[in-house]
């Protein structure tokens, strides 16, 4: 790519690049060529080798990657705050699985996902993974609001409304990944709920078309010590070892929540090059356990951060996210150094691009690569003053701290506007939904 190419210039107090160092750089700008970064520079030699460039000027930011939750469940956002403070089991049972067989259909999906998207793209998120029925439906939505999307159509063993069983979701899944093949913005996955929810039949068929196609795989995997417990008392072997007897344990498989382990495991998945997506929000707001992340990275497995869904966290913030993972690591570690800041932005980064299959694309701020950026304004009371701006991105910032977010170079969210969503109707759509869904109540 040659100098001519550029087209934009953004400068920053900070620059956190992720990759190939994960450092701190001062008063650097990225030099844009279109959708993608031509060159990170000193500030003053930027304007120098690229002169007359309009530019963005960030005097008081840090400016990073877009931010990649990793898991969740947009359409979710419909459901925020209706089943608080209950158990996983009673949580999914008794309450969120009628309500989705009551009010879910590609109408729904589509509103509570519009509403999951505007509060992420507000809080810097500029790629999220989703496993939800519908997700053509998803992928629709995150087209035209101009967030990258990994959608995993959802395989379960029991007929819901968007398919008849197993067989029919695995079909629709396949169709989804023909529309999507050559799209840079939306990626699909095969997202098989459970080793409780299928059976090791239709998981080994999943397992041998992602191979076949090169599709990544999500699954919930030792959510809870119980359904450990439940699956060696029912089937005899814990979910790990159904995983890895379908042929699902490797580089395709990314494992929600991994709470409950035993020894060996974390050097199992390691080998494997399994990703583990950690979502410590939802964890603790259900008691589901902690997992062992400092055990985890110890191994040298991969580990990215979710949200979960609005549901049962109730937040999509990625910058929470982040703080909630470094103190629970640390808490649960017994070692303050356990997850360091900038380790900690890796996960909410590049690691999550890695684990989704787009790191040679996103995730990082390099020469190259997508132009996929959040700047957060560190100016505020509650952030100065700022020895550290990596601290006070994972132990102080709030989504009002978020600035600009911009995905390929095109910018999304600026000062609190949302420049390819219309917020006011999406709100409408969603209070027209909690009405019905009240007055049915």
């Amino acid at each position: 790519m040659s100098d001519t190419t550029a087209t934009a210039l953004l400068s920053a107090r900070w620059v956190l690049p992720v990759a190939p160092e994960n450092r701190v750089l001062e008063h650097h700008s990225l030099v844009l060529a279109g959708d993608r970064i031509l060159a990170i520079l000193p500030t003053q030699t930027a304007k120098t080798t690229h002169p007359g460039l309009p530019e963005t000027v960030l005097g008081h930011h840090a400016l990073l990657p877009g931010l990649v939750n990793a898991h969740g469940h947009a359409a979710m956002s419909l459901f925020r705050g209706y089943a608080d403070d209950l158990p996983l089991d009673t949580w999914l049972n008794d309450r969120i699985w009628p309500l989705e067989e009551r009010w879910v259909d590609a109408g729904f999906v589509a509103d509570g996902t519009a509403l999951a998207i505007a509060e992420m793209v507000a809080g810097g998120t500029t790629t999220f993974s989703d496993m939800y029925f519908f997700p053509e439906a998803t992928a629709a939505v995150a087209l035209r609001a101009g967030i990258r999307a990994q959608v995993c159509g959802p395989v379960v063993r029991f007929g819901n409304a968007w398919a008849a069983g197993a067989d029919e979701a695995i079909h629709q899944s396949l169709a989804l990944h023909d529309e999507f093949r050559d799209s840079g913005q939306i990626h699909v996955a095969f997202g098989p709920h459970s080793t409780y929810a299928l059976d090791a039949l239709h998981l080994a068929k999943v397992s041998t078309l992602a191979q076949e196609l090169d599709m990544r795989v999500q699954i919930h995997l030792h959510e809870t010590a119980d359904e450990v417990a439940t699956a060696r008392r029912e089937t005899g072997e814990r979910p790990l070892a159904t995983i890895e007897r379908c042929g699902l344990l490797g580089p395709q498989l990314q494992a929600v929540h991994m709470i409950a382990l035993e020894p060996g495991d974390a050097e199992r998945l390691a080998e494997h090059d399994v990703s583990v997506i950690h979502c410590p929000q939802s964890n603790l707001k259900l008691a589901s356990g902690f997992a062992p992340i400092a055990e985890l990275r110890a191994a040298g497995v991969r580990v990215a951060l979710g949200t979960d869904g609005a549901a049962s966290n109730n937040s999509l913030s990625m910058l929470r996210e982040m703080h909630v993972a470094a103190i629970l690591a640390k808490a649960v570690a017994s070692d303050a150094a356990a997850l360091p800041a900038l380790e900690v932005i890796k996960m909410a980064t590049l690691a999550g691009a890695e684990a989704l299959g787009l790191g040679e694309e996103i995730g990082s701020l390099e020469v190259g690569k997508c132009a996929d950026m959040v700047a957060i304004d560190l100016s505020g009371v509650a952030s100065e003053p700022v020895f550290h701006p990596e601290s006070q991105l994972v132990y102080a910032s709030t989504h009002s701290a978020v600035s600009r977010v911009w995905v390929g170079g095109e910018l999304l969210f600026e000062e609190g506007r949302h420049l390819r969503q219309d917020v006011d109707a999406v709100l409408a759509s969603v209070r027209r939904w909690r009405d019905r869904m009240q007055e049915a109540m």
